[in-house]
């Protein structure tokens, strides 16, 4: 039997090399690459997030699938580690960490980006901390007949305490944001050209959170995790979220037992629906736990468990019992060479305005809040390394899932009888609402990293989705396909530079329609789009580095959201300065 095991194994790692061989030539297709790199703080790293220019993707805003973000960089940490001594180690010249840092860049559309961190410990073990973040644009978009100027300010305060015995902190927090609804069909207007004048596409939302984390190193108690936000917009909308979540893990039978909490509670309002009719309230408390518990013998490892979850609809009186599956299996097949690992998780998503507003800054403050049923979502798949600094990671699954949300574009009024400074800014097809349906997705996806040396890494990942509507014709504005590479290297000791390349597929999509019935809506296709983001840095010294960076180097005006087409080429120009008081 042990022949014969040994020959699967064998047989099996020949065929996977053969497969991959044959394949790193060919045409990627519909494949999705996206790609992670495994990133280490270093002071010449220039770090951009793959998402939108503060507008979320994380911002949307104009740059929708740009993030920037001001690099990071390492802070002194309160910890101390226990004293070791590594034999054989050759020694490099340390690097030297400062406790604060300020960024600030300039760049076309008017673009502002800007971060100032500030920590100081008070003793020992105390420390107190907080970040200042803004992002702006003024906008200039070609062809717009509304403002597209936006900016995101936010600040963040830390107060807290590490010991070897336990750590705690306290948490506060604000942001204001400010975007435009800019998005609106001209073509749908075009016989009321003098429209524009009287529409305010202006919006604001504004984010207050406290919120308190506490870790214990002996006993079961572990971790508790608690979170209080406000989140309201300058259309009288409102909504409230507290979520506790306390941890325990104790040791029996030779297995680790884990039992995490949670208690959520959601409830908001808003001043009219979409028909401008009636007040929109909803409410919704959940309450469970997970337990769960790992077993592990020579090459396997479980690790089993199941979220019990109470939700009680508040507004409606309606409650429910959910139970879920949350099991995870990994067998090593060929050591670290080949690992199979499989799952079936499930869970009750508790959606909200903030969330929705966080991932499209164009909702309308006129949403039905509902939770979606993650009734399961199962994969499994092969990952492990090519070589000793290259990783692989593919595999395939299928998700089922219950009220899960899409985002369509809201109807454009009459124009026959509209008449100006009637409507709310968001009311002319300009903002998206949110429709639920049961979807059933089809996922694969691949991905592959390498450290092609101490000064080189990559990175590539790809996500196929086919997705299974029951109510919508289509699975509004999610591509079947996205494709992510990422390559950083040193080039010297001095210069760092880095690329991001990212491909979004095809979308569906509505819209008012111009020529049907009023109320009506056409199907539309959002093209892919293919974009090229680059950066390059100069350390002129350990305390300041200068760095330039172009988004969107293809110069696409694509579209993430229908009728709302992103910045063009963005070049940005700024400097980082770490110091110490």
């Amino acid at each position: 039997m042990k022949i014969i095991q040994n020959t699967i194994i064998l047989l099996l790692l020949v065929i996977f090399q053969h497969s991959y061989s044959q394949k790193k030539d060919e045409n990627i297709g519909t494949e999705v690459v996206n790609v992670v790199k495994a990133y280490s703080a270093t002071i010449s790293d220039a770090f951009k997030v793959k998402d939108t220019p503060s507008l979320e993707d994380d911002e949307n805003t104009k740059k929708e699938d740009i993030k920037y973000n001001i690099f990071s960089f390492p802070v002194a940490s309160t910890f101390t580690p226990s004293k070791g001594k590594a034999a054989g180690v050759d020694k490099s010249k340390k690097e030297r960490l400062f406790s604060n840092y300020a960024s600030l860049g300039v760049g076309n559309y008017g673009t502002i980006l800007g971060e100032l961190y500030l920590t100081e410990n008070l003793n020992s073990n105390q420390y107190v901390g907080g970040i200042l973040r803004h992002h702006s644009s003024q906008g200039g978009i070609k062809d717009l007949v509304l403002n597209d100027k936006f900016y995101d300010t936010s600040i963040d305060l830390t107060y807290g305490s590490q010991t070897k015995a336990s750590s705690w902190n306290l948490d506060l927090g604000y942001k204001n944001q400010m975007y435009n609804w800019y998005g609106i069909n001209q073509d749908y207007f075009a016989t009321v050209p003098n429209i524009y004048n009287s529409i305010d596409p202006k919006h604001n939302f504004n984010t207050l959170y406290l919120g308190g984390n506490l870790g214990l190193e002996k006993g079961f108690f572990k971790t508790a995790n608690v979170k209080y936000t406000r989140f309201w917009d300058n259309n009288n909308s409102l909504e409230n979220r507290l979520v506790i979540k306390p941890n325990l893990s104790f040791n029996a039978f030779d297995t680790t037992i884990k039992t995490n909490f949670i208690i959520d509670h959601l409830s908001g309002s808003f001043k009219k629906d979409y028909s401008d009719t009636s007040e929109i309230k909803y409410g919704y408390t959940n309450v469970g736990f997970n337990p769960s518990f790992l077993f592990a013998k020579d090459d396997l490892s479980i690790n089993a468990g199941a979220i019990i979850l109470y939700s009680s609809d508040t507004e409606n009186n309606l409650s429910k019992f959910h139970v879920y599956p949350q099991v995870n299996l990994s067998y090593k097949l060929v050591g670290d060479l080949m690992v199979f690992s499989s799952g079936i998780e499930g869970n009750l998503e508790q959606n909200s305005y903030q969330e929705f507003a966080a991932e499209n800054l164009f909702v309308s403050p006129t949403l039905n809040i509902m939770q979606t049923d993650k009734v399961y979502d199962f994969y499994a798949g092969l990952k492990g390394k090519l070589a000793g600094n290259v990783s692989y990671n593919v595999k395939g699954g299928i998700k089922n899932e219950k009220n899960a949300t899409l985002f369509k574009s809201n109807a454009a009024p009459d124009v026959a009888n509209l008449s100006l400074n009637q409507l709310a800014g968001f009311r002319y097809g300009n903002s998206f609402n949110v429709a639920y349906d049961d979807i059933k997705t089809v996922v694969f996806s691949a991905e592959l990293k390498a450290d092609l040396s101490k000064d080189v890494s990559f990175g590539i990942l790809g996500e196929f989705n086919s997705y299974n509507t029951k109510i919508e014709a289509e699975a509004w504005n999610l591509p079947a396909v996205k494709i992510n590479s990422t390559l950083d290297f040193n080039i010297t000791s001095k210069w760092y530079a880095g690329t991001n390349v990212f491909y979004v597929g095809d979308r569906k999509a509505v819209e008012s329609s111009i020529t049907g019935q009023i109320g009506s809506f056409d199907t539309v296709i959002l093209k892919s789009y293919f974009d090229i983001n680059a950066h390059v840095g100069f350390k002129y010294n350990e305390k300041f580095t200068a760095f330039l960076r172009g988004n969107n180097l293809a110069n696409q005006a694509y579209q993430k959201w229908v009728n709302f087409p992103s910045q063009q080429l963005q070049i940005v120009v700024g400097a980082n300065y770490k110091f110490d008081f």
